[in-house]
């Protein structure tokens, strides 16, 4: 059992002014939800530069993304057990000197290790921001933070390929690793003289729970990613990707059953899950961390590779989304403590998905570059709806003594979605390129030319409909919402 050495996860007033706090740890959690994305505006010329395919380059993202979210449940107890400051200056230091080696990286197999490192880092940083911000703040004032914490979180995330887009275009891809040097510097000096010391919880770390989700999660994982390129068959001899699947979901079988029964001390206390919010914000993220990483690789392959765009013009696609994302985010946070989180959440969840059907459809070699800017412009305005109401939701009735576990479990639905949405569109690109005809070079990678720049266009178009569906699930999960008047007293306890 633990030993607390304060009441876990009650407010603490170290710090005189906790939105000071609050800044130092956004810059650090913009930079790791930069970096989920910043890469696929970056893909192409990192596959001609280090002499790779798709298939393989994809794997710079995805490596990124499961190391990012395998160890997060562990990761939020180890804030418990270590402090939630040092735990976060820890990762920062891990992910900034992994940017280093990406950027110095002279083979595609050293990015994706580095890649891996650096998503290390970024786990062992995002659960602390969530749960200093619920220690901090007062019941009262935590609306408010939480809705700029999850304007960051969208802002970053639709940033990234942006970003990626101006620096490639000037100053190569390495860059888009080495701007995170002087970046983390700044985040480390400000986490060091603004975000309060914390009382520290004594935990102990269940090693067979720790094992089993992580096997569980990469298994699944791996199984979706590599499914295409074994035509979801046998990989050699009886390992098959049914069987790595179907091994994953019964070892998550197994994970769950040992938090119910095996450990007084779970990685994932099933008690949270009796708030109906916070269940519901949970499945909701997910769904939008899924969407956020596959909505934009289809989008600037498309582009670059159809439409012959430079790194630097496709991105200019992405700056409705992002500025309109970032101006309307902070406003909805606001709002969020005054109005029934599904009078927005709902209505943007069904905008989102609409207008990503609405760009897939009109992907062509010959679409005039406006035509694209309206649903990109929509998508903008339908993120900032999103992030706020959802992480406000999923905090504001959970007890002091399980916020932190909270924060854990949410990034952890969050980045989850996020590795399923990298495999998923890496596999659904592949097969519809392949069923639309576009020529495969002998090493796998996809061909476009003039006489196949249809084809890819509708393939690459088509893809976008993975996601939408997936929104469509987040709309039905938000729909069902309690009104904050209707709210039973917490019983998360």
């Amino acid at each position: 059992m633990p030993t607390p050495t304060t009441s876990p996860g009650s407010p603490v007033t170290a710090a005189a002014n906790p939105w000071a706090g609050l800044w130092a740890l956004c810059l650090g959690f913009f930079m790791i939800l930069v970096d989920t994305t910043i890469v696929t505006v970056a893909t192409p010329t990192i596959m001609r530069e280090l002499d790779t395919d798709i298939a393989t380059a994809v794997w710079v993202t995805s490596g990124y993304l499961l190391a990012f979210a395998v160890p997060l449940l562990i990761t939020g107890r180890l804030g418990d057990r270590f402090g939630p400051k040092r735990v976060y200056m820890a990762g920062l230091i891990t992910f900034a000197c992994a940017s280093v080696a990406c950027g110095l990286s002279g083979s595609i197999a050293m990015l994706i290790a580095a890649r891996v490192v650096q998503g290390l880092g970024a786990s062992l940083m995002s659960p602390q921001t969530m749960a200093i911000i619920t220690r901090t703040f007062p019941p009262e004032r935590r609306g408010a933070a939480m809705g700029m914490w999850g304007a960051v979180a969208g802002a970053a995330t639709l940033a990234g390929p942006l970003l990626g887009g101006v620096i490639v275009g000037t100053l190569g891809w390495e860059w888009i690793f080495f701007v995170n040097i002087p970046l983390g510097i700044l985040a480390f000096v400000l986490a060091w003289r603004l975000v309060p010391d914390l009382p520290r919880t004594a935990r102990r770390i269940d090693a067979l729970s720790v094992a089993l989700s992580a096997c569980a999660v990469f298994l699944i994982v791996f199984g979706i990613q590599e499914g295409s390129k074994y035509n979801w068959g046998t990989i050699t001899g009886f390992v098959s990707i049914p069987l790595l699947i179907a091994t994953g979901v019964v070892t998550f079988a197994l994970f769950l059953l040992r938090q119910a029964i095996g450990t007084h001390d779970p990685l994932l206390p099933l008690s949270i899950f009796r708030d109906r919010n916070f269940s519901l914000a949970a499945f909701g993220i997910s769904t939008m961390g899924f969407a956020s990483v596959s909505m934009f690789l289809p989008v600037m392959l498309y582009a670059q590779e159809a439409r012959g765009f430079t790194a630097a013009r496709a991105a200019l696609l992405l700056v409705p989304v992002a500025v309109l994302a970032g101006v309307l985010a902070p406003m909805v946070g606001r709002a969020v403590d005054r109005i029934d989180a599904r009078v927005i959440a709902v209505p943007s969840f069904l905008l989102l998905a609409a207008s990503t059907a609405w760009l897939g459809l009109i992907m062509r070699p010959d679409t005039d570059f406006w035509l694209l800017v309206i649903p990109l412009t929509l998508i903008g305005i339908a993120n900032a709806g999103i992030w706020s109401p959802l992480s406000t939701t999923a905090t504001r009735a959970l007890a002091h003594t399980v916020a932190g576990a909270g924060a854990g479990v949410y990034n952890t639905t969050r980045q989850t979605g996020a590795v399923l949405g990298s495999a998923g569109i890496a596999a659904l690109m592949a097969t519809r390129s392949t069923a639309l005809g576009v020529p495969v070079a002998a090493d796998g990678d996809t061909v476009v030319d003039a006489g196949s720049s249809e084809a890819f266009s509708i393939a690459m178009g088509q893809s976008l409909f993975l996601p939408a569906a997936i929104l469509l699930a987040g709309a039905v999960a938000a729909f069902f919402f309690i009104p904050r008047h209707r709210r039973a007293p917490s019983r998360n306890t």
